[in-house]
């Protein structure tokens, strides 16, 4: 199954790892990805401290484990590539559409791609 299939098939939780310049790690929460091609993904980030980290350093790791039984899913070894701040693109790309309170769109968010580099399974090699 092409990894396009599988994050457009396949339930479950994301986990995305960045770490700022000094090596700081965060983890957080995200949705699954969204492809551009087999070797790019694109995921919408708000800007906290996720996005702060890729911006003096541009490594992540994103973690999907299966909604099932066991310990199933990807690991991504990541490298971004870019980012786009329009309001548009943004809201374009999103599965789910989100308002501000004024009833806009969401504003603060980027669409960061990033290169896939190295792909294992959840457990084990």
């Amino acid at each position: 199954m092409s990894l396009t299939d599988y994050f457009e098939t396949t339930e479950g939780t994301g986990i995305l790892a960045t770490a700022d310049s000094d090596g700081n790690v965060d983890l957080a929460v995200y949705a699954r990805p969204h492809m551009t091609d087999e070797q790019t993904i694109v995921l919408i980030m708000s800007d906290r401290l996720s996005h702060a980290n890729l911006q003096t350093n541009p490594k992540a790791a994103y973690m999907f484990i299966e909604k099932t039984k066991g310990y199933v899913g990807k690991r991504l070894y990541l490298q971004k590539i870019r980012e786009d701040n329009d309001a548009e693109l943004v809201q374009s790309i999103r599965r789910h559409k989100r308002y501000d309170q004024e009833g806009g769109t969401e504003s603060q968010s980027s669409a960061v791609y990033f290169k896939v580099n190295k792909i294992r399974p959840l457990v084990g090699d």
